[in-house]
C-alpha cells in the first residue's frame, strides 16, 4: 500500500496518537543491549556503507542524519531492478524493492553494530512483517542488506542475541540479504523530515523517533 497524503489532524487526535508513537518499537527492555559481536572501532578515519530498510525511508533517513559519525544518509530503493526503482512503481509492492537508506559512516566514530543498535531500537519495530505504522506492503519490510561477510556476521549475531534475550515480545523478522545495488530515490524524498517537520505524517510517525533517540542514546545523537 503506497503512502497517501495525510489529512490535517486535529490537536485532539495528535494528542491521542503521539504518546503511543513516542514508545517507538515494542521492545520490552528499558536499556537496549549493545551488540556482543561487533567490529572494533577503526584506528583511522574512513567511510563504510550500510544499506537498511525499516519502513518509510523518510524517518529512517532522519534518524541516521542525527547520528554521530554518520557522514551521509540517502533515501532510495534496494532489492529490485533498476527499471522499477521509482516511487510510484515501488508503491505497487510487486517490484522486490524495499524503501531503503544508504548510511555512510566513519568507522572511527561509530561501529556497524552501533548502527544496528539504533536501527533495531529506534528506527522501527523489527517484529512487524511487511508493515510499519500506517504503511503496508513488502516495500516497507525490515531488511539489512549486507555489503561484506563481516556485516552479515554482525547482523545475524545481533538478531540472535536480541531474540535470545527476548528483547521483543515477538520474534524479529528482519531479513539479512546480500546487497546487489542501491538506487537513490527522487530528490523530493531526500531530507523529507527536515524540510517538512509540520507534515502530520511526520509529526506522528517520525518526530517521536528522534525524541526517543535523543533520550535513549544521548552520546550517539546529534543535531543537524
Amino acid at each position: 500500500m503506497r503512502k497517501i497524503a495525510r489529512p490535517v489532524f486535529s490537536a485532539l487526535l495528535l494528542a491521542t496518537l503521539l504518546p503511543a508513537a513516542l514508545h517507538g518499537a515494542s521492545h520490552t527492555n528499558n536499556s537496549f543491549p549493545k551488540p556482543v559481536v561487533d567490529s572494533p572501532v577503526a584506528r583511522s578515519h574512513g567511510h563504510e556503507e550500510a544499506v537498511l530498510s525499516g519502513g518509510c525511508f523518510w524517518g529512517v533517513q532522519a534518524v541516521f542524519e542525527h547520528t554521530r559519525g554518520v557522514l551521509s544518509a540517502v533515501s532510495g530503493y534496494s532489492g529490485g531492478a533498476a527499471g522499477t526503482a521509482h516511487y510510484e512503481t515501488v508503491g505497487s509492492g510487486n517490484t522486490g524493492h524495499a524503501e531503503s537508506v544508504k548510511v555512510t559512516f566513519d568507522p572511527a566514530q561509530i561501529t556497524y553494530g552501533e548502527i544496528l543498535m539504533i536501527f533495531f531500537s529506534v528506527v522501527h519495530d523489527p517484529t512487524q512483517l511487511n508493515k510499519q505504522g500506517p504503511d503496508w506492503g513488502t516495500q516497507y519490510r525490515s531488511v539489512l542488506f549486507y555489503a561484506s561477510p563481516e556485516q552479515k556476521r554482525i547482523a545475524e549475531a545481533y538478531i540472535a542475541q536480541l531474540n535470545a534475550a527476548k528483547v521483543y515480545s515477538q520474534k524479529i523478522v528482519t531479513q539479512v540479504v546480500p546487497l546487489t545495488e542501491f538506487f537513490p530515490a527522487e530528490n523530493y524524498h531526500q531530507d523529507y523530515v527536515k524540510h517538512h517537520p509540520d507534515n502530520p505524517y511526520i509529526v506522528i510517525n517520525d518526530l517521536p523517533k528522534l525524541s526517543v533517540f535523543r533520550k535513549q542514546f544521548p552520546d550517539l545523537y546529534r543535531e543537524y
